[in-house]
């Protein structure tokens, strides 16, 4: 279930790749692609076999373009993605590899839950890898010209990992956006991250759960996990908080949250000198967490919003905290009433980014400047009174 262009699991681009252009006739791309790799050194016999069944795959674009589980806001998403089934599979898998889960601990400090939801949110426990061809599907976006630089880099992963004997052109199949295996990586991730969890000599994130749990845990750790601390903690507000303090770009200390009169819902706060900030999906009505530094980590998987919010909620109930309380929140706006906020907020000199319906962090930190220009409360939560007063 990763989601593009909000994936930031995918890395940056090196010079080297920048030299194959985008767009053009699908088959002079492949060719150039295939010029750009020799040049890197590789084999022209192996470039060539790899590169055999290249096809371009318009179902890759219709579902890049059509990305609308992000218009849905965090207790409709949470609610369809969390369900008892998911929970008690997530119970089931823990135990059985409870060994796997105790060294990704030991090696990586990322607890079992952070890892367990990644797991059944991305593929429902592996059971739902996708069937789009990984290599057709890393040619179609490196081809199309929407985000060629964070694409072409994948195809010559893959192309590495073939020559490793960890990636067949023609059977391996994932994702959509070219994600592979049961946590979802893509072919860079497997390069720098990949992990021979069960010791047969091979990272097999497909078929195996201790390469692709050990392989997630890795991950996590480069991308600045913090052993030993909590990421996610639903807490009790007091009616009176200062709401233009929260929001993610708002960190203060545990301890000063708490002279605020915030409150654990259940079991105790983090450390008082651990930096945090007060994280309201759904503004002052609705659900209330407390997100820690290991929560910014999650964005660096994915850049949903919902998702990575949801995805550190279900972490949490995974390893036995209760079900968030939903509140009473104030109705989200339509659609059509998000894209005009858009546009209103963007005539005001905010940058929200693209103009799409999608309540993103440029568009929560814009409308939380609005409320706080307008007298309203600055919870970062869009409404109809707010689309009214601008």
């Amino acid at each position: 279930m990763r989601f593009l262009p909000f994936v930031l699991a995918l890395t940056c681009a090196s010079p080297a790749f920048a030299n194959v252009p985008c767009g053009g006739s699908f088959s002079s791309f492949v060719n150039n692609t295939k010029a750009e790799a020799m040049r890197l050194g590789h084999d022209k016999s192996t470039v060539n076999t790899f590169f055999a069944n290249a096809a371009h795959s318009p179902a890759v674009i219709k579902a890049d373009r059509s990305q609308g589980v992000f218009k849905k806001d965090f207790i409709d998403f949470s609610r369809a993605v969390i369900s008892q089934n998911r929970m008690s599979n997530g119970a089931s898998y823990g135990e059985k590899y409870k060994s796997v889960f105790k060294k990704i601990e030991q090696n990586y400090g990322v607890s079992r839950g952070v890892l367990l939801a990644f797991w059944a949110l991305e593929t429902d426990y592996g059971q739902v890898q996708g069937n789009f061809n990984t290599l057709n599907s890393l040619l179609t976006l490196g081809h199309d010209c929407r985000r060629p630089e964070l694409f072409q880099p994948q195809i010559f992963a893959a192309l590495e990992l073939y020559e490793h004997g960890d990636f067949d052109p023609v059977r391996t199949q994932g994702a959509w956006a070219g994600e592979i295996g049961m946590v979802q990586m893509l072919p860079e991730d497997i390069l720098r991250n990949g992990v021979d969890g069960d010791g047969d000599g091979h990272v097999n994130l497909k078929t195996s759960a201790p390469d692709a749990l050990m392989s997630g845990g890795k991950m996590l750790k480069g991308l600045g996990w913090r052993a030993g601390e909590p990421w996610l903690q639903e807490i009790t507000v007091p009616s009176n908080l200062d709401w233009s303090k929260t929001g993610l770009t708002h960190k203060i200390s545990v301890g000063d949250w708490a002279k605020m009169g915030i409150t654990a819902r259940s079991g105790n706060l983090g450390k008082s000198n651990l930096k945090a900030s007060v994280l309201l999906p759904m503004g002052r009505k609705g659900p209330a967490f407390l997100a820690y530094p290991n929560f910014d980590v999650y964005f660096e998987w994915n850049k949903s919003f919902v998702y990575v919010t949801t995805a550190a909620y279900f972490a949490t109930r995974l390893e036995g905290a209760p079900a968030y309380q939903a509140g009473n929140p104030d109705a989200g706006l339509s659609d059509a009433q998000m894209k005009s906020l858009q546009t209103k907020l963007q005539k005001r000199g905010h940058d929200v980014g693209k103009v799409d319906g999608i309540l993103g962090a440029k568009t929560r930190a814009a409308v939380q400047a609005e409320q706080q220009r307008l007298g309203l409360p600055a919870d970062a939560w869009p409404t109809t009174a707010l689309l009214g007063a601008l």
